[in-house]
């Protein structure tokens, strides 16, 4: 008996079948099929052929694949009896439960000692598949391994394309091309990591960001992942998203893997960007205040540093506020005796010395300048020189001769007591002020991986944003390093990187994007010679750099000239005048002509405008600028062009392109299959151009 099932949106359809009984696969996926299909038909022309050399039928390539049914590739589970014995179930069709829009398909074993379950829901408007995996034990058993619901990789596409990464280097591009075996990667950190984003791009073959086929999938979970993108012998592939193996240490009769967001998109690797961003924007986070507008930061970390003085503090909180900023964020060196990154993590008392009256001076004062007040914590974390260590030594996690990170060890926020401890301490803090930001970091890996860790911190976040529901909580783990819908499904900002090095962002941002929409992505305007890198960058990269995004300042704002605070204020007003449609924006990478060129387009909901950001990331091969080249416009539409920034033009741009001294008006399609021709610039600038469509 053949079994099919198929969920649709707009642009795509997933079919499921399943015969004998056996597990359900994906037969199809893909642009959106007929309401005539006859998915019987599809599943038969599923079916392989066979040939020499091979068994007498293929084995399905299902949802979860089954090592006990010769599947010649990666289980997708690895089950195990206390005792060690491995568990090796068969799983047979049991139920289908069908929603609009949602499947939940449920097998059990042969021996009845497991069950099987996932469900995928697909988001009409978003295009977003969510698809997740549980299983059920009639006995406490031990899990190794269990992939969240498999997808076949097309067979049209030539490589793939993963994240990498470091500090103050995060969302780096790898594009590796398929072959017979396995591309396999596994963050065994602790947390999502600077190294192993989770998140794949498999484009088919001559797929840009802004045409062509693409499929893309992230897995929304903070305590490290496993994937697996594998080309079997016979040429079919597969691809296995889940926790890292080895994580779950207790026998449990249930297990559950964090939801793998996946989507098809028929317009290049823009359309996953604009499903990811979307999505997340309006079903993974929760806003505190939806309508209330993204505030623009002030962070006081790299003008301060630990050096807490209530007076300069002050100074530094009126000029934030004068250049335009609406939100201080006091970070680190405000509690116990924290005079340097060695000593008082897990202390979360202010420090008397530094704040004879406590907090309130502070926030008095930035109040009286018109901004809220924000506040850092690193609540997973614990100096062995602090107060708490010395009463509580079997709160840390590890052994006594772990390598430290950072000078601290982790709390084992498995431990109720502990949990239990930090909300104390930091609700009280939240209690006794007027505080609406958090900024939540995670300044080093964990010193073995434990889910039960991560399971702690999402319940202590989970418990202060029910008691504080007003507070915002920003997620940064040394910049990057925890990055994903699982964390954002609790916060609402991320920091990006820990570098504010304008060149380096502006690669990051760019790769980001494909995952990240502007409202949650925290962009800020470094100091002149930049802390992580050395480098000095002129006002106007740094400004406009942090206006594509969240835009902040994070540096002393006392070493700024009149020239250069007079161009910041004008930048962050720009920002505040349009922060309304952008943050709404749909974020598409352009396909430059010049790589040296990174430009995106941010198109406002509706398509009535567009901001175009085309930064110079290097020196072009050629003297000219080549046209860069707009999309998703209305090809019979004209568009109104200004490039606002014209004055930013250098000396040795010397000639009389249209766009340096008027606007111009042209059609969708010129935008679109001409381009733009930009003036000549140095590099590290960027041209700043709005459109709007008569």
């Amino acid at each position: 008996m053949i079994r099919c099932w198929r969920l649709d949106d707009s642009r795509q359809t997933l079919v499921l079948g399943s015969q004998h009984d056996h597990l359900a696969e994906v037969v199809y996926w893909g642009p959106r099929l007929s309401d005539q299909e006859d998915l019987t038909t599809l599943y038969k022309a599923h079916v392989l052929d066979v040939t020499g050399g091979m068994l007498d039928q293929n084995p399905e390539l299902s949802i979860c694949p089954e090592a006990t049914r010769t599947f010649p590739g990666q289980p997708g589970m690895s089950v195990r009896e206390q005792d060690g014995t491995p568990l090796l179930p068969k799983f047979c069709f049991a139920e289908a439960v069908e929603e609009d829009d949602a499947l939940t398909l449920i097998f059990k074993d042969q021996d009845d000692v497991l069950t099987y379950s996932a469900r995928f829901a697909i988001d009409g408007q978003t295009h977003v598949i969510e698809a997740k995996a549980w299983v059920d034990a009639d006995r406490p058993v031990h899990l190794h391994w269990l992939s969240a619901p498999v997808f076949p990789a097309p067979q049209s596409s030539d490589e793939m394309i993963d994240f990498a990464g470091r500090w103050c280097g995060e969302f780096q591009m790898n594009r590796t091309p398929w072959s017979a075996g396995m591309r396999y990667r596994e963050n065994r950190t602790g947390r999502t990591g600077h190294e192993h984003f989770p998140g794949l791009i498999v484009p088919c073959r001559g797929a840009t960001n802004a045409s062509g086929h693409a499929y893309a999938f992230h897995y929304g979970w903070s305590g490290g992942h496993r994937m697996a993108a594998e080309e079997l012998p016979d040429g079919r592939r597969q691809i296995q998203f889940g926790h890292a193996t080895r994580v779950e240490l207790q026998a449990k009769t249930h297990f559950a893997t964090a939801t793998l967001y996946a989507m098809f998109s028929d317009d290049g690797i823009n359309g996953c960007a604009v499903a990811f961003q979307r999505h997340l924007r309006d079903r993974v986070v929760t806003w505190p205040d939806p309508e209330r507008p993204r505030p623009v930061h002030y962070n006081c970390w790299e003008a301060v540093y630990f050096n807490h003085n209530l007076p300069e503090l002050k100074d530094i909180a009126s000029r934030a506020a004068a250049l335009g900023a609406e939100r201080f964020v006091l970070d680190d060196g405000w509690f116990g005796n924290r005079d340097d990154d060695t000593m008082a993590l897990s202390d979360w008392e202010v420090d008397p010395r530094k704040y004879p009256e406590g907090l309130k001076p502070l926030i008095d004062h930035v109040h009286a300048e018109g901004m809220s007040f924000g506040i850092w914590f690193e609540p997973e974390m614990i100096n062995e020189d602090s107060n708490i260590h010395r009463a509580h030594p079997d709160w840390a996690l590890g052994g006594e001769d772990q390598i430290l990170g950072r000078q601290q060890k982790a709390l084992n926020m498995a431990l109720p007591d502990v949990q239990e401890f930090l909300f104390d301490r930091i609700g009280k803090i939240l209690s006794d002020h007027e505080i609406d930001y958090i900024k939540w970091d995670h300044n080093r890996v964990l010193p073995s991986p434990d889910a039960s860790q991560t399971r702690g911190s999402y319940a202590l976040i989970d418990r202060l944003r029910e008691a504080f529901p007003k507070v915002e909580i920003e997620s940064c783990a040394s910049g990057g390093g925890r990055i994903d819908f699982g964390i954002l499904s609790r916060t609402h900002r991320v920091w990006l990187s820990d570098s504010n090095d304008a060149h380096e962002r502006l690669k990051m941002q760019h790769n980001a994007a494909i995952f990240l929409p502007s409202a949650v992505t925290g962009s800020h305007v470094g100091p002149r010679e930049c802390h992580t890198s050395g480098r000095v960058y002129d006002i106007r990269f740094r400004a406009w750099v942090a206006a594509q995004r969240h835009m902040g300042f994070e540096m002393d704002p006392r070493e700024l000239t009149d020239e250069e605070a007079s161009v910041l204020k004008d930048v962050t007003t720009w920002w505040k005048d349009n922060r309304h449609w952008m943050n709404r924006a749909d974020i598409l990478r352009l396909d430059s002509s010049d790589p040296s060129t990174i430009a995106e387009q941010q198109l406002a909901e509706g398509g009535s405008r567009f901001v175009v950001f085309a930064g110079r990331a290097g020196t072009s091969s050629q003297i000219a600028p080549r046209p860069l080249r707009l999309t998703r416009l209305s090809p019979d539409a004209m568009y109104r062009i200004e490039l606002i920034n014209k004055e930013d033009a250098p000396e040795l741009s010397r000639g009389t392109p249209l766009l340096k001294s008027e606007g111009l008006v042209v059609s969708g399609a010129y935008l679109m299959s001409h381009g733009l021709t930009l003036p000549w610039s140095f590099p590290d600038r960027m041209w700043v151009l709005e459109g709007t469509r008569l």
